[in-house]
């Protein structure tokens, strides 16, 4: 079987990630990368051999690369996916899409028209974990869901320079893991109602937005469902928290200790924490692959629909407008 051959835009910390997940999946190889110098793209290379450009049009150019990964800070997801796109090459982005939903809308329209594949990188949402949880709330293991509380947060030292705190680099929780927990909220609503997903009819938020930084360091919002769903969902770059998904029932609770990263970068376990009627059962689900292993096995599964069953395009756009409703509620 012909391997899927990446070419990475942009040569960060989750690009390692990503490469590294390249090297254990059983679809795809890395082929060429591409950073904001030939320099640091061969540092990269000296790591994960790969032919190196330095220029991201150089890399779109390439004969040899399929698809694309886009790591890029946030603002310039949107140029690089509507290239990418017009260059004919499939797309892996990196959350979030895009800024807001007018870019993430432009983005799409670009891959429609020229055919190519395109997802939003929430890798979580590819895990067997993941599945398994939907499967829970479909079975009404714990009876009705009521209620959902989603947590991504952590503490980083502040730096003006950095894309976590840079205005102008997208910065701030809500956009960088706010849309982890918007993500998760929607498919269990959407798993209540029999849906792949459900966009929330009320978005209520509050924050604090740096004295400095002038970005969303910390924040909560309360989301409501047209099926009567509730969650709060809080993110943060300055805060750290416990970082779990608990999804209440009216028999019981389901706790995911470790809902983002799952069984992490190897193969290995997770765990769901399922309480009902006074028992505790914990489920464990098995994966033979690290997270972004399995996440870009699902792209090459599902390249010929030319998006994913889990993050559809009309997913993204839910999710996009939600993150749009929490921002703008904290100004």
């Amino acid at each position: 079987m012909k391997k899927l051959r990446w070419g990475l835009i942009g040569a960060g910390g989750i690009a390692r990630k990503f490469a590294g997940g390249l090297a254990d999946s059983k679809t795809g190889e890395l082929v060429a990368l591409a950073s904001r110098s030939k320099a640091s793209a061969e540092r990269f290379a000296a790591e994960f051999p790969a032919r190196c450009h330095g220029s991201c049009e150089a890399l779109l150019a390439d004969p040899a690369v399929d698809a694309v990964y886009i790591s890029t800070p946030h603002p310039f997801h949107a140029e690089w996916a509507i290239k990418a796109a017009e260059a004919g090459k499939h797309i892996l982005c990196e959350k979030p899409l895009a800024m807001n939903h007018a870019e993430a809308l432009a983005i799409l329209e670009a891959a429609q028209r020229n055919d190519v594949f395109l997802m939003e990188a929430f890798m979580f949402r590819c895990q067997p974990q993941t599945a398994r949880i939907v499967e829970l709330v479909r079975e009404r293991a714990i009876g009705e869901v009521k209620f959902v509380r989603a947590t991504f947060s952590f503490a980083a030292a502040f730096n003006a320079e950095n894309r976590l705190f840079n205005r102008a680099l997208g910065g701030g929780g809500i956009l960088d893991v706010g849309g982890y927990c918007t993500s998760m909220a929607r498919l269990i609503a959407g798993a209540v109602s029999g849906a792949g997903f459900e966009d929330p009819s009320e978005v209520r938020g509050v924050g604090q937005v740096g004295a400095e930084s002038q970005v969303d360091e910390f924040a909560i919002a309360s989301l409501k469902f047209p099926n009567g769903m509730l969650a709060e969902v809080a993110a943060g770059v300055r805060v750290s928290l416990e970082n779990t998904v608990t999804i209440v029932g009216t028999a019981g609770d389901i706790v995911v200790p470790s809902p983002w990263t799952a069984n992490g970068l190897q193969a290995g376990a997770s765990k769901i924490i399922v309480s009902k009627g006074g028992l505790r059962e914990e489920i464990l689900i098995e994966s033979d692959r690290g997270i972004y292993a399995v996440e870009a096995d699902h792209v090459a599964e599902h390249l010929a629909a030319r998006q994913s069953p889990m993050i559809s395009w009309a997913d993204t756009l839910g999710n996009m407008r939600t993150l749009d409703a929490w921002r703008a509620a904290l100004s």
